[in-house]
């Protein structure tokens, strides 16, 4: 079911056509930032991959992808990607980009199932990167290095939207919270998790949350992950499980946690193996990428989205994700958030 917040007493900041600049300078600026950073070149991603060939994100594994068939090819049936956490490291072995060196594209997606809100939509538009590692780089430590890159590049964005417009200040903290999620849930134990994440995220301004995937002492996730890109079952140096996680801040204006990136050290062929039985999932080792990835002929990587709407809701203090980005909304959402001075594109 969607839901529209409304913030007491919410005003644009800025308005439509100084949003439209504010977009770009962001989207222009950070992604520069971004690849500069971690050493990515662009390149061009596909919008839909070839149904049946295990390339396509599979997210949590509940969200069914739009397919539709292609005429010229007797029906195959393609899908709109959900993301390209696994089509990123067949192009980093077609390229055969080196060990430090990695690839970003302009990820766009349809997601038919999100629950539509503030902060969800059904088109998804990210920064999708991957980078080469070696195996001994596959650490929590390195994650944390690579979390903390990226968010010096989100700092210095947010000075940028500040130089641009003045009255947009400046509010995250100068560094980012590492906490894993076993430890989330010892500090707030009656908390569920998305009540867990405000709680952090309320106290500390920006947190990246380490193990999104494993079962936690109380017999579940955090959250739901994919057994076939990230690997969250590997044990870190915490004892802990886990090498990926969720990059979250405090939104001042929705007054809750925001979610801007998910990342992590992907699956070697044991994690994949692991995963996959834990999941009761290894039907997918005949699929094309998962033979590819058993036989080693796929790079060890680290890799992750990063929302390019959500960045930019963020930075320019909107209410709603389609403040920033064309999309469709329920009659019922459009008509209340005008009513509060939430303008949906």
């Amino acid at each position: 079911m969607s839901k529209l917040i409304i913030p007491k007493d919410y005003s644009p900041i800025i308005d439509l056509k100084q949003t439209e600049l504010a977009i770009k300078n962001i989207k222009d600026f950070f992604q520069l930032n971004l690849s500069s950073e971690l050493r990515l070149r662009r390149v061009t991603a596909p919008l839909f991959v070839e149904k049946g060939k295990g390339i396509n994100d599979d997210l949590t594994g509940k969200e069914r992808p739009v397919q539709f068939p292609i005429k010229d090819m007797n029906n195959v049936s393609a899908e709109i990607v959900h993301s390209l956490a696994k089509w990123k490291r067949l192009t980093l072995a077609e390229y055969k980009i080196e060990k430090g060196f990695g690839i970003y594209s302009d990820m766009n997606a349809i997601r038919a199932d999100e629950e539509l809100g503030n902060m969800h939509s059904l088109y998804v538009d990210q920064w999708d990167w991957e980078l080469v590692v070696d195996n001994s780089e596959r650490t929590v430590s390195f994650l944390k290095e690579i979390v903390v890159r990226i968010y010096d590049a989100m700092l210095r964005t947010e000075y940028m939207v500040y130089e641009l417009f003045p009255a947009i200040k400046p509010i995250l903290p100068r560094k980012i919270t590492f906490i894993h999620a076993e430890e989330l849930l010892q500090k707030y134990p009656t908390l569920n998790p998305k009540e867990r994440e405000d709680a952090i995220c309320k106290e500390f301004g920006a947190v990246f949350i380490i193990g999104i995937g494993s079962d936690l002492s109380n017999g579940e996730p955090h959250d739901l992950r994919s057994p076939d890109y990230d690997d969250w079952t590997t044990m870190n140096e915490d004892n802990y499980e886990g090498l990926n996680g969720d990059l979250l801040v405090w939104n001042s204006v929705l007054e809750q946690s925001m979610e801007l990136s998910s990342m992590g050290i992907r699956v070697d062929a044991s994690a994949l193996l692991k995963q996959l039985e834990i999941k009761q999932e290894t039907n997918r080792l005949s699929l094309y990428f998962h033979n590819k990835l058993i036989n080693n002929e796929l790079p060890l990587s680290i890799g992750g989205g990063i929302g390019q709407s959500r960045l930019c809701m963020y930075y320019l203090r909107k209410a709603h994700i389609g403040e920033i980005q064309s999309s469709i909304w329920p009659q019922e959402m459009k008509d209340n958030a005008l009513k509060n001075k939430i303008h949906l594109i």
